[in-house]
């Protein structure tokens, strides 16, 4: 396990693009998505609680996920989050802008 110091810092305005990725896959509740990002950012990203729940519930609101109780594997009780159309599109545009600010930074870290 990685010292909190090999962790990266998730940066502002990319947790809900993280998490609505991770529900592409499949509805998740949130400690699985948690982990799922944990898991493919080989233990370099976590997401805390006390972001994913608030960053779920906005997401909501806004109507890019629903959610709706479930029964998880292990038999307990789990809010299962799904990404709704909206949050596709919005994903969409969320990457393409990310990927442009990613391209333009590595334009300027590499000057001189």
């Amino acid at each position: 396990m990685p010292k909190k110091t090999d962790r990266a810092t998730v940066l502002p305005g990319t947790l809900d693009m993280l998490i609505l990725k991770m529900l592409t896959i499949t509805p998740m509740h949130g400690y699985g998505i948690a982990q799922h990002i944990q898991q493919l950012s080989q233990e370099a990203i976590q997401v805390e609680e006390g972001s994913l729940y608030p960053s779920l519930q906005r997401m909501q609101v806004k109507g890019w996920v629903t959610s709706e109780w479930s029964q998880s594997p292990t038999g307990r009780r789990a809010r299962y989050y799904r990404i709704t159309t909206a949050g596709k599109k919005h994903l969409g545009a969320e990457v393409s802008d990310f990927r442009k600010a990613v391209d333009a930074i590595h334009r300027v870290i590499q000057t001189v």
